[in-house]
């Protein structure tokens, strides 16, 4: 049973890997709406929950890095870098809290938004080291506007849409298994 749990494990976080490469498509046409949307977000959130938080922390560090040396977007540095940091952080800590917290609604929602702060703040301070590794500056201010402002529509998206996905995947992978993954 072990076995066939870490089996389901994997496809499911390669499914996510997957989901985190095409969603961008959605998007990139208009690319302020992509920034805004953040639609390699949502997958790797899931990853976390669904998978664990190592499975999480994996993809979310390879799939930003993987976009940009395959497509070109986002550009490498400091961008694809510093969003591999963030949704490393997104997949771990959504991941640890669901596991550390009861397994009820509302804690689906403490995980995420914990995620969610803790991965901003690793965004928001790899961009001020990798910007300041070029002799540039990354002040409160750029901060706020690209964590918070820019990204409100995404934010909303996640809010909404993840813990419905993770309810509905969690429901299914139990009566797949008869218990959770």
């Amino acid at each position: 049973m072990k076995k066939r749990n870490n089996l389901l494990k994997m496809i499911f976080a390669a499914l996510f890997l997957a989901l985190a490469y095409v969603m961008p498509f959605l998007t990139g046409q208009i690319p302020k709406l992509g920034s805004m949307l953040c639609p390699m977000h949502v997958p790797i959130l899931l990853c976390g929950f669904i998978c664990g938080w190592q499975w999480g922390l994996v993809i979310g560090l390879i799939a930003p890095l993987m976009r940009s040396l395959t497509l070109g977007m986002p550009p490498l540095f400091p961008v694809a870098v510093c969003m591999a940091a963030e949704l490393a952080a997104y997949g771990a800590f959504s991941g640890l809290m669901h596991r550390a917290l009861p397994k009820k609604k509302p804690y689906i929602y403490c995980s995420l938004l914990l995620a969610m702060v803790v991965g901003r703040l690793i965004w928001g301070a790899a961009m001020f080291a990798c910007i300041g590794m070029n002799g540039g500056s990354f002040t409160l201010s750029a901060f706020l506007s690209g964590a918070v402002i820019n990204a409100v529509p995404g934010i909303i998206v996640q809010i909404v849409l993840v813990p419905i996905l993770v309810m509905l995947l969690e429901r299914v992978t139990e009566k797949e298994q008869g218990r959770p993954l």
